[in-house]
């Protein structure tokens, strides 16, 4: 996500999260691996459209496994998380039929397309606490694309929509509707995700399971093997303070 990296940093510094004299932010992508890009996800070859599961309704993910690495959306280092990508399937080629299969999920999922991004601290037992959330993206506009998006657009970039992250931390896709992101058939032993619910794993969520509410806590206890929830997150990770700076923590009174 280059085109953020210069607004971002500009950003960060206005608002002190980036001490001046530091030339710029380190930004790195959470659940993108080399080899591996956020793709906008297509039913297999020979794969009926009613037999196709690409859409991820009513619950909240965590990518576990990518292209061989584990928690590929853990926190390393402490900062923000400033903006996301997501994969969409186009649903159908023909306009028609895309409609159909639009309006079908709207009504069975109650209501449109929609995610949102959460950071999770994880516990024991499969059991991860809401951290921050995003807000609400709507994706009808989006349907067929890679979505690359700012948690906050400049120049009205600013904590209140960023979302801070500590080292730990997972960041989680939250769908309370219904989403077109799983790519699936691939390789059990390199690609798996969790839902944010305990049973009845076999079969999409018969209710509301999508974590919403910050401090709420839940086991991830469904976990599906050889499928990619296609999205990542952007964090930009705090700078320290440079040792000459005047005023930074630890500098000599004045």
């Amino acid at each position: 996500m280059k085109r953020f990296s210069l607004a971002i940093a500009a950003g960060m510094s206005a608002l002190g999260l980036i001490a001046p004299g530091v030339a710029s932010a380190q930004i790195v992508e959470l659940g993108q691996t080399t080899g591996s890009p956020i793709i906008a996800p297509a039913c297999p070859a020979g794969v009926s459209a009613s037999n196709c599961v690409i859409i991820l309704t009513r619950t909240t993910a965590v990518q576990s496994n990518t292209n061989g690495l584990l928690n590929p959306t853990q926190v390393k280092k402490a900062g923000w998380i400033v903006g996301f990508t997501i994969g969409l399937s186009k649903l159908s080629s023909d306009t028609k039929s895309e409609l159909g299969f639009i309006h079908g999920l709207d009504l069975k999922y109650g209501g449109t397309p929609q995610v949102a991004l959460t950071v999770l601290k994880p516990g024991p037992n499969n059991k991860y606490t809401v951290a921050a959330q995003s807000g609400t993206y709507h994706l009808i506009p989006f349907l067929g694309q890679v979505l690359q998006e700012p948690l906050s657009l400049p120049p009205t970039f600013s904590t209140l929509t960023a979302l801070p992250v500590k080292p730990g931390d997972v960041i989680g896709l939250t769908v309370p509707t219904w989403a077109p992101v799983l790519s699936y058939n691939l390789t059990a032993s390199k690609y798996s995700y969790r839902q944010s619910r305990r049973a009845n794993c076999t079969h999409a969520a018969g209710s509301q399971t999508a974590q919403v509410t910050v401090g709420e806590s839940e086991q991830y206890l469904c976990n599906y093997t050889g499928t990619r929830v296609e999205y990542s997150a952007t964090e930009v990770i705090n700078q320290p303070y440079p040792k000459t700076y005047v005023g930074g923590p630890g500098s000599p009174k004045t």
